[in-house]
């Protein structure tokens, strides 16, 4: 009589365990068909960034820097300082250089009225001689000229005429020089006005600024230490900019399309921090075929591997600003991939980010400015 409780019980327990099963199977079926496969995931997914590299663009000693290691700094804020004496040198030469090219132009451009003072006198001379020959032919029959003086006169109208045609020819030849340009803009003039441009700019890179704002990284410049054009000596990385890679399975991106939304965690912060961001972009290979010695897949001794492929994403600022992701962070990655309306690939440009331009641009202004007051400091009165 007491076994049957046990049995009872028993029975009771296995359809309890068997509807517990069913429920969870059944709930797991719902949530999948309803969320789960709308969804991919990768844990191997990182955050990037730019690395934007400080190079010098002049050899030079350094004898000056302003930033270390983890320093915030702003675009256009000094970081490294090179002898600008040799610059300053040629500077020099090349500014004497323009002011003696101005005036050597002006020359020119003064020498054509001298030119044609000539030829007009030159064609004087060629008509005085002409009518004094005129005069002495017919009396050199009556003898009341010498033969003599005949073959002067005539002699003289070959030299004034040999000396017409030199003093048109020199005329043509100066205003070939002249013709078509004013001063400021004759090729000798433009030629030494670039050399100041160049001296000019080596001398303003002799300071070496912050072409973005961000955090310095990577330093390896010392003070006296000889540095070559294109060295790095340090680098700066704005951090509110990055971007996360994440490193999908083949099998995954069936449906991942631009555009589509994506949830992602950080390990530094945990999941009670949550970033949001989009895919920007897929990849155009998968690591293994741009790495530095990818797969020989055609030998013979091959066994397959699935493959990742980078997904680009996009993060929203904001949560940026109060908790900031470092480059090379793990992350993990949720994509939401139900709407597949978007496309694969990119089928326009990303607009770019215009950043060292606004740095860089004084440079070229103050270089103009001071090529242009040199000029006008020596052209004077003959502004042509």
């Amino acid at each position: 009589m007491a076994r049957v409780p046990v049995r009872g019980r028993r029975r009771s327990v296995l359809v309890l365990l068997f509807v517990v099963f069913v429920a969870a199977g059944a709930g797991w079926a719902l949530w999948w068909h309803l969320v789960g496969r709308w969804h991919e995931s990768t844990d191997n997914a990182y955050v990037a960034g730019h690395v934007v590299q400080v190079t010098p663009q002049v050899a030079g000693t350094v004898v000056g820097i302003g930033a270390e290691d983890t320093d915030r700094v702003q675009a256009g804020q000094v970081l490294v300082r090179l002898d600008p004496s040799d610059a300053r040198v040629a500077l020099g030469q090349a500014e004497a250089q323009l002011a003696q090219a101005v005036r050597e132009v002006r020359t020119l451009y003064a020498r054509n009225a001298s030119l044609e003072a000539l030829q007009a006198q030159r064609a004087t001379e060629l008509a005085k001689a002409q009518e004094d020959f005129a005069r002495r032919s017919p009396l050199a029959a009556t003898g009341a000229v010498s033969r003599e003086d005949v073959e002067h006169a005539r002699n003289a109208v070959e030299a004034s005429r040999a000396a017409l045609s030199a003093a048109r020819e020199d005329l043509v030849t100066n205003r070939v020089r002249t013709e078509g340009t004013a001063v400021v803009h004759h090729p000798g003039v433009a030629a030494a006005a670039a050399r100041v441009r160049d001296a000019h700019l080596a001398v303003q890179r002799t300071v070496i600024a912050a072409p973005v704002a961000g955090y310095i990284a990577r330093r390896t410049v010392q003070v006296g230490q000889r540095v070559a054009p294109g060295a790095v000596m340090m680098a700066v990385v704005p951090l509110d900019s990055v971007w996360v890679e994440a490193n999908f399975k083949e099998v995954q991106l069936r449906s991942m399309r631009i555009g589509q939304p994506v949830r992602l965690h950080s390990d530094v912060y945990g999941n009670q921090v949550e970033y949001r961001g989009r895919i920007a972009g897929l990849a155009a290979g998968t690591g293994g075929a741009f790495a530095l010695l990818p797969p020989q897949n055609a030998t013979g001794n091959w066994i397959k591997v699935v493959q990742r492929l980078p997904v680009r994403i996009a993060l929203e600022p904001g949560r940026l600003t109060t908790h900031p992701l470092l480059i090379g962070l793990s992350m993990h990655a949720d994509v939401e991939i139900r709407d597949t309306s978007g496309l694969q690939l990119a089928a326009a440009p990303r607009a770019a980010q215009a950043w060292v331009p606004a740095v860089f641009a004084k440079e070229t202004e103050n270089a103009e400015a001071r090529v242009q007051a040199i000029i006008a400091a020596n052209l004077g009165s003959a502004r042509r």
